[in-house]
């Protein structure tokens, strides 16, 4: 065991996510009790397993209903959001979700006077053309007036993510792939098991409050070499077609509108802008490096989970 008490309470909003699972499991193991504050607790059940018995608990939230935020917050220390969408859904839009939902959350966390740890986005910006960084920047302004640690992870990475297995699966079936603006947008992978250690660091008061950290992994790579790396880790071979921004925003009017939307226009707008961490952040020592933290490389783990989707019997090793 650590040397935090068994007794310290952490709420996590969205706790059942694919990265507050991982952010679950890091606080569980450093002995701290944590409420998984989700729309739908029967779907976190299986948190339980992360944790001893009676460690980890699911209560009912939903970020849009203030008065189920308060609730899922009372007693807590620590208050961790991790709620955020890719896409609106109904009366799940931007909005709501991002900018309003945060601020319910950081009045919640003011009211049961716990930390706050909050989670946006690389490229939050309150001018963005991209409603997606708009709101996650109208986000971090309420966290912080609630004194806040805030952090924004590059594209996250691991097991159950919605980027890598996406293009790995259509890898499978598609003669090629698209590279939205010539693939020339740069991002930063993080690992989720670094994320979640970075929100432990926040919940063990290792970060300072009022404060953003941006966080990234080792590597700098363009979104053609992610394409180019997660095919070779898959032993398959694809084109990759350049894609102008103006038809891939085409596209997406029409992709947007149909299920599992698979591109938005507000997701074309978000790679006209790098999503790396900035020069300013590593100066002032507000990475994970800064918080203590080695950043996982996309090699040490891309294999472990993208070996389902290469053909039967194939076997291939990453060369760096």
């Amino acid at each position: 065991m650590t040397d935090t008490p068994t007794a310290r309470l952490v709420t996590v909003f969205g706790g059942s996510g694919f990265l507050g699972r991982h952010a679950v499991r890091a606080l569980a193991q450093s002995g701290f009790r944590i409420r998984v504050a989700v729309r739908r607790p029967d779907l976190a059940y299986d948190l339980q397993p992360l944790g001893r018995v009676g460690q980890i608990h699911a209560v009912q939230a939903n970020v849009r209903y203030p008065d189920s935020v308060i609730r899922a917050a009372e007693g807590a220390e620590t208050v961790v959001n991790l709620v955020g969408i890719l896409s609106p859904t109904g009366a799940q839009t931007f909005e709501a979700v991002q900018t309003e939902g945060a601020e319910a959350v950081a009045e919640a966390a003011k009211k049961s006077g716990a930390k706050l740890v909050h989670v946006s986005a690389i490229g939050a910006n309150p001018k963005s053309d991209s409603a997606y960084a708009r709101t996650k920047a109208e986000g971090e302004k309420a966290a912080l007036a609630a004194g806040a640690v805030v952090f924004r992870p590059s594209i996250v990475f691991g097991p159950e993510d919605d980027f890598f297995n996406r293009f790995a699966s259509l890898a499978r079936f598609l003669p090629a792939l698209p590279l939205i603006g010539g693939g020339h947008t740069l991002f930063q992978p993080v690992f989720v098991g670094d994320v979640g250690a970075a929100i432990l660091a926040a919940a063990k008061g290792r970060a300072t409050p009022k404060t953003i950290y941006e966080l990234g992994g080792p590597e700098v790579k363009s979104f053609r070499e992610l394409m180019e790396l997660m095919l070779r880790v898959i032993g398959r071979k694809r084109l990759l077609v350049s894609l102008p921004f103006g038809l891939a925003s085409a596209q997406a009017s029409i992709l947007e509108l149909l299920p599992g939307k698979l591109l938005t226009r507000d997701q074309v707008k978000l790679l006209k802008t790098d999503n790396v961490v900035s020069k300013k952040a590593e100066r002032e020592g507000r990475t994970l490096q800064g918080l203590g933290i080695t950043p996982t490389s996309m090699e040490a783990i891309l294999e472990g989970y993208l070996w389902r989707f290469r053909k039967a019997g194939q076997f291939t090793r990453l060369v760096a």
